[in-house]
């Protein structure tokens, strides 16, 4: 079942009441918490322009509870406000990676990371507190290449949470549709999914032939190179929570809902592996 309310420990990440240098004072305590020697893990944090909501979502990050050490690198890719003197202030790694786009973001994450495993993270979205373990536990079985899961909107526009209950029902079905119809890589998203470093590198990570997309492929080259297969994970302990600004960027809720239908019932040919949250 999906959750109504945003639960307690997101909503007190996202609206927390402590003042900007309460929030890098508590990241940065964290943050020496998580990292216990050698990283087997990073979560790689593309951002461009997230001053208002970096600090939020490393707050989340550097609260989990988790056996592995953990590393933490958000890629500044030209960000014009304050997000790389924030992340640095936190004490966590800030890469500037002057090409822009996500394809170029994420690969600099990629290649600053000292880990076994990256795990995808975005710099807009809150993350439970045993997200971390959830999601990297699968990989440590060698049938399993890459582990994605699922998300809920918190809304920053006029439309009502329930109302993205309704919404959110409704993309499960049709991802599950796009699993059997298209193919399950479709439903993995950058925001919340997780590989192992080297095999990724030896696919040539993010990189994707043109109208494709770049998570989505990635996990189509993992399983094809025969490293395992995408594994869901359906806890609702990994259930990540993202704003819904690209619904209000889409044209707000109803367009964007008939949007997707529109795009599930009449796929453009030209598209292989592209997703819509």
């Amino acid at each position: 079942m999906r959750p109504i309310p945003i639960p307690n420990y997101i909503f007190s990440c996202w609206q927390s009441h402590l003042s900007t240098s309460e929030k890098i004072d508590a990241i940065k305590a964290n943050y020496h918490q998580l990292l216990k020697g050698a990283p087997q893990v990073s979560i790689v944090i593309p951002a461009y322009n997230e001053e208002v909501n970096i600090l939020q979502t490393l707050l989340s990050l550097s609260s989990n509870q988790t056996r592995y050490s953990v590393e933490i690198i958000v890629v500044n890719n030209n960000s014009k406000d304050a997000t790389e003197q924030l992340v640095r202030a936190s004490g966590v790694t800030c890469v500037n990676e002057l090409k822009p786009g996500i394809t170029a973001a994420r690969t600099a994450g990629l290649m600053a990371a000292k880990s076994e495993y990256i795990l995808n993270a975005d710099a807009d979205t809150i993350y439970p507190k045993d997200w971390i373990d959830l999601m990297i536990s699968p990989l440590e079985d060698n049938s399993v290449a890459l582990t994605y899961g699922h998300f809920a909107f918190i809304p920053v526009g006029s439309t009502g949470r329930l109302s993205y209950v309704c919404y959110e029902y409704i993309t499960d079905i049709i991802r599950w549709i796009k699993k059997y119809t298209k193919d399950e890589a479709v439903n993995v998203y950058g925001f919340n999914s997780a590989y192992r470093r080297e095999q990724g590198l030896k696919v040539d990570a993010y990189q994707h032939p043109p109208g494709s997309n770049e998570d989505g492929y990635l996990a189509l080259k993992l399983r094809d190179r025969g490293y395992g297969k995408l594994h869901l994970v359906t806890n609702n302990k990994a259930l990540v929570w993202t704003t819904d600004r690209r619904i209000q960027t889409d044209g707000g809720f109803v367009k964007a809902t008939c949007q997707r239908l529109k795009n599930l019932l009449w796929p453009s040919k030209n598209l292989t592996i592209r997703q819509d949250l």
